[in-house]
């Protein structure tokens, strides 16, 4: 009986060895010094200092991160993982003189590090757990320095089976990528429509989704867009273009005879040309609208004499309680009513891509030449190219109940297919505006 005991006390302990050396293996087979990073992903293109755009603009540089002096600055690096499991998270980091402590926490798990190289080097940090598929970002906060910058970092290391699925971060065209991709909503016209003269839509933005470098278009046609701009803290824009027919991003250079003209506008627009996103003839209204507030816009398109088309934006704010004129101009070597009625949401300020935005439309309706009002309740959804070459993920729009909506930005995970097409609750209510009686 001592003897099978003893047999039995030995097999207890092989059992507990062995669970105990497995364990041992599989820890042992990260090596540090010699992971095989999966992605390099620059910080240079995929880092914002939380809640601070001035900050982001000072410390994220063609180089990466530099220029990091405060401690309680909290920058995020960006990046999109294709696999659950488990993750290496290493940086490629230098300090100038001395030696720096910071702090990297990812998923909730914080780990210190220590930098004394001089020269950059890639360093491992920890692995971690991942448990489904999505946005994730790695945050760095100084701890302590005898130098005047904690560390200048190009790079966040990722591996793992996590990162072995379709990872996405911007890579190239970093302008565009930290701008985020712009999303748009192609409406479809019904066919008994014939000439569209007019396209009605009405616009909210809720509250905190008024983001600073916004451009939330409401009425976009073949040749132009009309909607509200986020200028800054203390600036929002009334905005409406019309392209020059010549293809050029400098205005100076368009021929007098394609030239977009001035016909009119409301009291208190400003117009002047515009350029680096196509040319031609543009009117700024400076007004404080509200985020919470429904706003309505009318675009009127119609052709004119010597095969030009002239085309007038109309803006209705709640607040005001009437239509008020912002410009009407005359596009040359042109003769068409509405066509490829759209509305689109983008960022325009890169320090602002980390910061996600939404805007909801609904009543949409075309008046034609017969006078005959038709509406507009479905749509397709498209994003540009940052979205379609995968380099951001971040992007949405569809609909819901009544309205249509767009989002973008701020890294969200659940995003919509590209070249989707969307339906909304039909209203029956056309617009209560007299045409004749607009000033």
């Amino acid at each position: 009986m001592r003897i099978l005991k003893f047999v039995y006390l030995l097999i207890i302990l092989s059992i507990f060895s062995c669970g105990k050396e497995t364990n041992r293996t599989a820890y042992a087979k990260i090596d540090p010094d010699h992971i095989k990073w999966n992605s390099a992903i620059a910080t240079a293109a995929n880092s914002w200092v939380v809640d601070s755009p001035v900050e982001t603009d000072k410390m994220i540089t063609q180089k990466g991160i530099d220029f990091w002096e405060n401690p309680d600055s909290k920058i995020r690096t960006y990046f999109r993982l294709g696999n659950a499991g488990e993750i290496h998270i290493g940086v490629r980091a230098k300090v100038d003189h001395g030696e720096s402590a910071i702090k990297l926490i990812f998923n909730g798990t914080s780990k210190k590090i220590t930098l004394k190289n001089t020269e950059f080097k890639d360093l491992y940090v920890g692995t971690y757990k991942v448990d489904t598929p999505g946005y994730y970002f790695v945050e760095l906060q100084g701890v302590e320095k005898n130098d005047k910058e904690f560390a200048d970092i190009t790079e966040v290391l990722i591996s793992g089976k996590a990162s072995e699925g379709e990872s996405h971060f911007v890579n190239e065209d970093i302008y565009w990528g930290r701008r985020g991709p712009s999303v748009h909503l192609g409406y479809e016209i019904p066919k008994e429509a014939k000439n569209v003269v007019w396209f009605y839509n009405e616009m909210m933005i809720e509250k905190g989704q008024d983001v600073v470098g916004s451009y939330f278009m409401a009425n976009g046609f073949g040749e132009g867009y009309f909607g509200i701009q986020v200028n800054s803290e203390t600036e929002r824009t009334v905005l409406f273009s019309v392209w020059s027919p010549f293809k050029t991003d400098d205005p100076k250079s368009i021929p007098n005879d394609q030239k977009i003209t001035l016909l009119k506008k409301g009291k208190e627009v400003l117009t002047a040309e515009f350029g680096n996103e196509g040319s031609g003839g543009q009117s700024r209204y400076l007004y404080n609208w509200k985020a919470g507030n429904k706003y309505k816009f009318l675009v009127k398109a119609i052709p004119s004499k010597n095969n030009s088309t002239d085309y007038t934006a109309y803006f209705y704010a709640p607040e005001t309680g009437k239509w008020k004129l912002i410009a009407g101009f005359r596009r040359p070597k042109t003769s068409t009513y509405l066509t490829k009625l759209h509305s689109f949401l983008e960022n325009f300020i890169p320090s602002m891509g980390d910061k996600v935005r939404e805007v909801k439309y609904t009543n949409q309706w075309v008046c034609d030449s017969e006078g005959k009002w038709f509406e507009l309740t479905k749509a397709r959804f498209t994003a540009d190219a940052t979205a379609r070459k995968g380099a951001r993920l971040d992007y949405a729009g569809g609909s819901k109940g009544d309205s249509f909506y767009l989002k973008n930005d701020g890294f969200f995970s659940n995003n919509t297919k590209i070249n989707s097409f969307f339906s909304r609750k039909a209203g029956n209510k056309p617009p209560e505006v007299n045409l004749s009686d607009l000033p």
